[in-house]
């Protein structure tokens, strides 16, 4: 079973969210690495761009397939991980730390309440699976 830390955020496009302030940290589920396999190389925004929740941010390639990734909330870039264009394997590795993607100062903090706990995630890649 993948791992689900309590204390995030989940989207039902495997994207993850910490809220610290008012910046969501987002990256992908280690549901999602596993299923993507080994990343290979990220393409994300720069900082300054804005999304709305649920359109794609960029694209994560790996060795199976390369995948869209979707913001799970409102915002503008504050942030970009830049250490994943030397090291993208991060994403695999280390997920939930290392393996962020970008930071996103929430232009509706209230979109997070919309977003899956831990337990309703669990549930929902269990019936994925199934």
């Amino acid at each position: 079973m993948a791992n689900v830390p309590e204390d995030l955020h989940y989207s039902k496009d495997h994207e993850w969210v910490r809220v610290e302030g008012d910046v969501a940290v987002v990256g992908i589920t280690d549901y999602a690495q596993n299923s993507l396999g080994d990343v290979v190389y990220l393409e994300l925004p720069k900082a300054g761009e804005e999304f709305a929740a649920n359109e794609s941010f960029g694209s994560v390639e790996s060795v199976k397939a390369v995948s869209e990734v979707f913001s799970p909330i409102s915002g503008t870039v504050a942030e970009v991980n830049e250490a994943l264009n030397d090291e993208p394997e991060k994403v695999n590795t280390d997920p939930y730390g290392e393996g962020w993607m970008i930071k996103v100062r929430m232009s509706s903090p209230g979109e997070v309440d919309s977003l899956l706990t831990a337990a309703e995630y669990e549930d929902f890649t269990k019936a994925e699976t199934e």
